[in-house]
């Protein structure tokens, strides 16, 4: 018997635990869940400025990254979170031709990524993001953006020194990313937020 578990951030559909193979195999993966502690967890559904930053972010990444690479909305990644296989589904992911295997199919991304974007939505927190950020960089991605649409920020985690926010006209620039140099307000008004 299924049994459906709701909270106002998450619903888990339980049955059993299950593998990796399990989750990649069941119709499910192809939806908008996560594969998070042997379980699959439904994502919630993206609002209005959720909706419009993320276009904002892909339309803009996609023109940045051209030949470099490629932007991805919604795609899952084949992950490992505290020895165990996680398969989150950030709302954006970039990732370089150098870095994708030429071999990929029509799967989840099989490594890493440079780039995840996570969007905030209501009743999600910080904290939680921040957490998932560190899962993120402990799995071997590089930049982890998370984007608070109602404080207006952009917080950036890097896995070698902490966590830079950038709101207003700070401008946004990065290393790894040498052609970047925007600013979080930029995107907000874009977005109509």
């Amino acid at each position: 018997m299924t049994t459906v578990i709701q909270s106002p951030v998450i619903e888990t559909v339980t049955s059993q635990r299950l593998t990796l193979t399990e989750f990649l195999a069941s119709p499910e993966s192809d939806q908008n869940y996560e594969f998070i502690d042997g379980q699959m967890v439904k994502k919630m559904s993206p609002k209005r400025f959720h909706a419009a930053l993320q276009g904002v972010l892909y339309r803009y990444l996609g023109d940045l990254f051209e030949d470099k690479g490629f932007v991805y909305p919604e795609w899952g990644i084949v992950l490992t979170r505290n020895e165990q296989d996680w398969c989150p589904v950030p709302d954006l992911t970039y990732i370089s031709i150098e870095r994708l295997p030429s071999d990929v199919g029509n799967e989840m991304c099989p490594v890493p990524p440079e780039l995840v974007i996570e969007i905030m939505s209501e009743g999600q927190t910080f904290k939680e993001f921040v957490a998932k950020a560190g899962d993120y960089l402990k799995a071997g991605i590089l930049r982890v953006w998370v984007i608070d649409p109602m404080s207006r920020t952009f917080t950036v985690f890097y896995p070698d020194r902490p966590p830079e926010n950038y709101q207003g006209d700070r401008l946004l620039t990065d290393e790894l990313f040498s052609d970047l140099v925007v600013t979080a307000e930029q995107f907000f008004v874009k977005a109509g937020i």
